[in-house]
């Protein structure tokens, strides 16, 4: 068997790669995809603003008749249309998505999933924004912008960021800022976490953002993560975080490992997003758009 290579990640042609993104996109949301992205991240179309005094020409269905007799006057509630969602992705690079054991590695991946959700939010009509966190340096934030060529800049300057070195700190919680989250963004947004997720414990500040915004986690999983390699005997592979070349045994105590360390993983991402809709997992060896139609198709479903 050939050893599984995992350089890091080269950057990928923005404007190319999204234009090949885009119209894939355009087409799902014509047809398989339909109104489902609005309907996970949206609410029912229209909300309670407050009650206003009735003027000439308002819908007498608005009418708050409570509020009219305890006044004297006729007052109206009034409703503003949920047209535009503000969704902030947050883009954990670490260098453990440089790992990949088939032709695509974690990061080409997760990247590809973002620069999805950018033009899902264009054709959309709405605002997203990014954070991108690395653990080589401060987090780069991106307020977020409103139109087609706007997300489209935003999604090419993340598609041209060169990868964090091997040698980078890989602690999963060493480059988190929580804080400035909250201030990047307007309340009730939607923050979609992309990342490996790593295990790790919940870090501080973690619940008073979910309390502000609709928390939702994406991670992207290699077919080795997902099951410990089959094949007899040893296996060469590279490992990223030590830059070099490592034996993987077939045995069971190496199995055993691997188990312990999956359901981790598991009970870490349950615990950062506790409702099972609020969390999705994407393998590099399947079709990226066709899974997040999915996980949009389960959000809708459980609304």
């Amino acid at each position: 068997m050939a050893s599984p290579a995992s350089n890091p990640a080269a950057p990928v042609a923005p404007l190319a790669a999204l234009r090949r993104l885009e119209w894939r996109v355009r087409h799902a949301v014509e047809t398989s995809l339909g109104g489902g992205y609005r309907s996970a991240f949206r609410g029912r179309g229209m909300e309670f603003d407050q009650v206003v005094r009735y003027a000439y020409g308002d819908d007498v269905r608005d009418i708050d008749w409570n509020v009219t007799a305890r006044l004297g006057e006729p007052y109206r509630k009034k409703y503003v249309e949920e047209r535009e969602v503000t969704v902030l992705l947050v883009f954990e690079d670490t260098p453990s998505l440089q790992f990949g054991s088939g032709t695509v590695t974690r990061r080409e991946a997760l990247l590809e999933l973002a620069g999805l959700l950018c033009l899902l939010g264009a054709v959309n009509r709405d605002r997203v924004g990014l954070a991108h966190l690395r653990p080589d340096g401060p987090p780069r934030f991106f307020p977020p912008v409103h139109g087609r060529g706007p997300i489209n800049h935003l999604a090419a300057q993340l598609f041209a960021a060169e990868p964090p070195p091997l040698s980078a700190d890989s602690s999963p919680a060493s480059h988190l800022n929580l804080s400035a989250l909250s201030t990047l963004t307007p309340r009730h947004s939607i923050v979609v976490w992309l990342s490996d997720h790593p295990a790790r414990v919940v870090p501080e500040g973690w619940a008073a953002l979910a309390r502000r915004f609709t928390l939702l986690g994406l991670r992207v999983d290699d077919p080795w993560d997902r099951d410990y390699p089959e094949d007899a005997g040893d296996i060469a592979a590279f490992d990223p975080l030590a830059g070099q070349l490592v034996t993987l045994r077939g045995g069971h105590a190496e199995r055993r490992a691997h188990a312990r360390w999956r359901e981790k993983r598991e009970a870490s991402f349950a615990a950062h997003f506790p409702d099972v809709y609020s969390r999705h997992v994407v393998g590099t060896d399947e079709n990226r758009l066709d899974s997040l139609v999915r996980f949009f198709r389960r959000r809708e479903a459980a609304r």
